[in-house]
């Protein structure tokens, strides 16, 4: 029996209902962190190193989750973009330094997504300029046609495809005490292992991903009172995100890491025939094609908006899903050029294994220019009462300076020798 008042009994579905209309942008920046190049990069993990780089996918869940709740903080108590901030914040020079790293890394970013695009075209036996200009026309119609929130939508339902890594994983019957071994094992002497621990810690964290949320949560007309559901929002979606890198990773680790198999990881398509052995050859390829393409277009409709936004933010044009494409055309110009340019290479460009991973590694170099910026801005652009202040900014310093300083150094001790 309710013994409550009226309003106490509209409490919990108005909780809920609030929950589900901040839900978005945290949870679609996150699925599109696990995007073709992080899944080729754990799948690398898995089948050179077992379960060995299991423990450092559980490690970033925190470290990814202190970074993009700052940009959420900086989007609900500023209503401005990533760009427009540092532009207003640090000036003109910072903020072209910033949208520069952002356009870098948004290139590697489209190439990597396109390239599962093109192998999963490969996979079918058809050409693989036939997946890239589908995917590509869709990204395009999905923009110029829709809202925001419709585009949010769209985002969310191509990215739960992703969960399909998780039966692949349970399906390949990963051995329990094996995988206890594998977590206090950290082979930091060779040069393999650390091109990988940066490979994984540069698919954690990318500039692109930082401009979208941000950009999004402001375009999406988040509030100070929407703040603690996006922070569940940002925490469920990093949780999610570093599950499903930590059930590929496991899948390969459980097949050719252990030995049961030798297969090379040349193409996607070898990939999908070391990883879904147990499924049969049909719903083994049918389900790593979903995974694959639904982690490209989740990745590629954020990693493009994200330029879009970014450089709209800092040159002053209109920058806004929310306007046709008549009222915002250097927005949607930038958008499309992004995506020709992505389409364009990879049809040319052979070895996409390979590819992907060196993104994820640039991605790593490019982590200190990340952080750095959104320390300075949570220190200099938010109100009082939310800035970044005493002990919990000495944490997000110490974190910052670790990950950037471990993807660093893996990165160049493994390209270099040193």
């Amino acid at each position: 029996m309710n013994t409550g008042t009226p309003e106490a009994s509209l409490q919990t579905p108005l909780r809920k209902s609030a929950f589900l209309a901040v839900l978005g942008p945290g949870l679609v920046v996150m699925l599109a962190d696990t995007e073709v190049g992080s899944v080729i990069t754990a799948a690398q993990s898995g089948a050179l190193w077992g379960y060995r780089l299991l423990l450092l996918q559980i490690v970033l869940i925190p470290i990814l989750y202190l970074v993009q709740e700052l940009t959420v903080r900086l989007g609900i108590f500023t209503g401005k973009g990533h760009g427009e901030l540092i532009r207003e914040t640090l000036g003109p020079f910072w903020a072209y330094v910033s949208v520069t790293g952002l356009s870098v890394a948004s290139a590697g970013a489209l190439l990597s997504e396109f390239s599962g695009l093109a192998g999963v075209s490969e996979l079918y036996g058809l050409p693989r300029f036939v997946g890239v200009l589908l995917g590509a026309a869709a990204l395009m119609t999905i923009v110029v046609t829709g809202s925001y929130r419709r585009v949010e939508r769209i985002a969310l339902i191509l990215g739960l495809f992703e969960l399909v890594f998780f039966g692949i994983a349970w399906a390949s019957h990963p051995d329990p005490a094996a995988m206890a071994a594998g977590l206090g094992q950290v082979p930091f002497a060779d040069r393999g292992y650390l091109l990988l621990v940066a490979a994984n810690i540069g698919a954690v964290i990318m500039p692109w991903m930082v401009f979208y949320q941000q950009s999004a949560v402001a375009d999406k007309g988040l509030r100070p009172e929407d703040y603690r559901h996006a922070r569940w929002d940002t925490a469920i979606g990093s949780l999610i995100t570093q599950m499903v890198m930590a059930a590929v990773l496991v899948a390969t680790a459980a097949t050719i890491g252990s030995g049961k198999t030798s297969v090379s990881l040349d193409t996607v398509q070898q990939l999908s025939e070391a990883i879904t052995p147990f499924l049969g050859d049909f719903w083994g390829k049918t389900v790593f094609s979903l995974g694959i393409v639904g982690a490209g277009m989740v990745a590629a409709i954020v990693a493009t908006l994200a330029t879009a936004w970014g450089w709209g933010e800092v040159t002053g044009f209109r920058h806004s899903l929310e306007y046709h494409p008549r009222e915002a055309p250097w927005f949607y110009g930038t958008y499309a050029a992004v995506l020709l340019g992505g389409t364009l290479a990879v049809v040319f460009i052979p070895d996409l294994v390979s590819l992907n991973i060196g993104v994820e590694v640039m991605n790593a170099l490019l982590l200190p220019l990340v952080i750095g910026f959104l320390i300075v801005l949570g220190v200099r652009a938010l109100p009082e009462g939310h800035r970044l202040q005493g002990g919990y900014l000495w944490v997000v310093a110490v974190v910052a300076a670790v990950s950037s300083g471990l993807g660093i150094y893996s990165a160049i001790t493994s390209l270099t020798g040193l």
